[in-house]
């Protein structure tokens, strides 16, 4: 059986259990019947990713830390860049890469969108406006956009994404050969002036089969001209996340491209409206980050900072500036796992999610159960000292057992 076939019926079977689990032991932890093995090295503080469409604007910098910032829906992409030929606005751009700069917070730049007087298509429509989901007319238009971008933004953009939801039609309408070409000259031109930079391949959406899109990209020779796999892990909750990020992971090494980073260029919840509490809401955001990392994903970007429309897990309130239980949770979460190595995550038939953190003297374990209260007994190994549910403070334990819930808490052993 193929590695992607096995762990689908692994997972399909562990997904059947759980749907038949009568409720949670009081007395024994419940075996293991999904284990995920996360990256070896420390978790990076750059995993932490966000979306800020209006930093500097109505939008103050934010007061947690930002692992790092994908410019998406702020502003900066062709259409705004270059709205009539040879007639630059850079200003949000020059603002953006300012407070990146100020903040020491990497940033991830969209080329996307081409104007209406560049689009090969000026009259068709799109979500952004006519024309914009084209490719353009005429690809040295292309050439000299990438060109003008990447010597003004020169040491200051981390690294350049090519498109954005390219199996969604709203954002792109032209063929994969030709986002392909796109990618190709891009490279080509953002290396020659900044050679640290890296490509990121056009980043297909989990909501519209983007794995078969994500297949055509490679098979045609999509891969050799990035550096990063990008993909939007849209999913009804974080731990459906998990099969979708397996498919994409297999598909990248079925075409021979699995060493290279994956990143979940965007996520986050549009739906259901309203959703249910605000501390659910925290509680997707962290078991999301977490299961991301546990299943291979080097770095996340939250959809959005300052969102108030499109998502129903906002960060902070109206004023984008003071913290919602994500916000807070998002800030939390980052104390929890930077500095941390995942040693690995588990998946118990009564729901339970189990990952194990180290560090150089100590030992702790973050703990929840994706449906409903439990009651969880630890293990004697652990000698747990002390229970943190997020956005809470540390409580000592002093039995031999917790009550989770759908929020993750941590469990800290003692100290070496």
């Amino acid at each position: 059986m193929k590695p992607l076939a096995a762990f689908w019926v692994f997972f399909c079977a562990a997904m059947l259990c759980l749907a038949h689990s009568p409720g949670v032991s009081a007395q024994v932890a419940p075996p293991s019947v999904l284990h995920l093995s996360p990256p070896a090295e420390p978790i990076p503080q750059s995993l932490f990713g966000m979306h800020i469409h209006r930093a500097g604007s109505t939008t103050p910098w934010p007061t947690v830390p930002l692992g790092s910032w994908r410019l998406w829906d702020a502003h900066a992409v062709w259409t705004n860049l270059e709205p009539q030929p040879g007639r630059w606005d850079f200003s949000n751009l020059d603002l953006f890469l300012s407070l990146a700069q100020q903040h020491h917070v990497p940033v991830i730049l969209p080329l996307a969108l081409s104007p209406a007087w560049a689009s090969a298509r000026p009259a068709e429509n799109s979500v952004y406006g006519p024309g914009r989901a084209s490719e353009p007319h005429e690809l040295a238009d292309w050439d000299n956009y990438v060109r003008t971008v990447a010597t003004r933004a020169k040491g200051k953009v981390e690294a350049y994404e090519i498109w954005n939801e390219p199996n969604f039609p709203i954002f792109w309408t032209g063929k994969t050969e030709t986002l392909i070409e796109l990618t190709r000259r891009a490279r080509a031109i953002v290396k020659s002036i900044d050679p640290k930079a890296l490509i990121v391949s056009p980043s297909a959406t989990a909501s519209r089969d983007g794995n078969t899109w994500l297949n055509e990209f490679l098979d045609k020779g999509g891969g050799q001209y990035v550096d990063v796999i990008g993909y939007h892990f849209y999913a009804d909750t974080p731990e459906k996340e998990v099969p979708l990020i397996a498919q994409i992971r297999q598909t990248m090494d079925a075409h021979h491209v699995g060493s290279l980073p994956l990143w979940n260029t965007e996520t986050g919840w549009s739906k259901p409206k309203p959703f249910p509490s605000p501390e659910l809401g925290a509680a997707y955001l962290a078991r999301a980050y977490i299961l991301n990392w546990a299943t291979g994903v080097r770095r996340l970007y939250w959809y959005a900072w300052d969102n108030h429309g499109f998502s129903v897990i906002e960060t902070t309130q109206a004023d984008n500036l003071a913290l919602t239980p994500a916000g807070s949770a998002y800030a939390m979460l980052q104390t929890w796992l930077v500095g941390s190595q995942m040693k690995s995550c588990d998946l118990s038939a009564d729901h339970t999610w189990v990952c194990a953190l180290h560090q150089p003297h100590s030992d702790s374990w973050i703990v929840w159960n994706q449906d409903y209260p439990a009651n969880f007994p630890l293990p004697r190994s652990w000698h747990a000292k002390t229970s943190t549910v997020l956005n809470g403070t540390p409580t000592p334990v002093t039995s031999s057992s917790i009550q989770i819930t759908t929020t993750p808490q941590l469990v800290t052993g003692h100290n070496e």
